[in-house]
């Protein structure tokens, strides 16, 4: 059996930041409790570690409840800027270990709300990431999932409006609503936020695809980037599975002469490495 990965898989650099912040808090404040709110990243392999350490999740409704002298840290996805002044108001110590394409999204957010815009974001409902730009966006927040809501807006030819979104958001599907949109407003500010390690990671399983005979995408079942890595590799592919460790190899990949291996944003290197060795062990 051949073995290919990806030419791009695996840590992003803002987990990659994440997972070191809540490694280095750990190691400073040994005799202090470490908490983040809500799961530091999308992948339940590398928070298991983490608690090994002692790191502990505070529920994300649950700021106002940390610990006085304790560490949090905000995880990768970021909050809004409401739930960290309840957090310095608790005397907590805060650890910023929002990805930095995050911040960046929030800002922008944050300033056309100043200018009293509709700031619209296209994004998942349920991810953190859309939670926190929410809260900078302020009152005028319009999310859209898809090209669908986008066409149900209502939206006056004479409004100030700019269209964002969730960094992890498909490429295809947010030029789809900004297209939608234009055409309702076409004085519309429109701010590709997504982050390019997204289509970094996409483009590379579409050139591993044709190379091989099935393809294991590696990652969390939460996480928005893994599960459209799997959707392509579905699209491309004529076998494809999500696993999140070796153990959920499917037997039927040990029978392939060629197996790509990719991962999402949020997977360890080491379970990637974990996979491939399970691989070639069963020859």
């Amino acid at each position: 059996m051949e073995v290919i990965r990806a030419e791009v898989l695996g840590y992003c650099m803002g987990v990659r930041r994440a997972v070191e912040a809540a490694g280095d808090a750990l190691t400073q404040n040994k005799n202090k409790k470490v908490y983040t709110l809500g799961p530091l990243i999308h992948n339940q392999t590398a928070l298991d570690a983490l608690a090994k350490r002692g790191l502990g999740i505070l529920a994300e409704n649950d700021a106002d409840k940390a610990e006085k002298d304790s560490v949090v840290l905000i995880r990768a996805h970021g909050v809004p800027p409401a739930v960290t002044g309840q957090l310095a108001a608790c005397g907590c110590r805060v650890v910023d270990a929002t990805c930095t394409r995050v911040t960046a999204s929030q800002k922008i957010a944050a300033q056309y709300a100043e200018k009293g815009a509709i700031v619209i974001l296209a994004g998942d409902r349920n991810h953190g990431e859309v939670t926190g730009i929410a809260g900078y966006a302020g009152p005028r927040f319009v999310l859209v999932r898809n090209r669908d809501d986008a066409a149900a807006l209502d939206l006056k030819g004479g409004d100030q409006v700019a269209l964002l979104a969730q960094t992890t958001f498909s490429p295809e599907e947010f030029e789809a609503i900004a297209d939608v949109l234009r055409k309702k407003c076409p004085s519309i500010h429109v701010v590709n936020t997504i982050c390019p390690a997204t289509k970094e990671r996409q483009e590379a399983l579409q050139k591993l695809c044709p190379q091989v005979d099935g393809v294991l995408v590696i990652g969390g079942r939460n996480s928005a980037n893994t599960k459209r890595l799997l959707l392509t590799a579905q699209k491309l592919c004529t076998h494809a599975d999500l696993i999140e460790t070796a153990e959920e190899i499917p037997e039927k990949y040990f029978a392939m002469k060629k197996v790509g291996i990719t991962a999402g944003a949020s997977t360890p290197g080491e379970v990637i490495n974990e996979v491939e060795k399970r691989l070639l062990e069963r020859k």
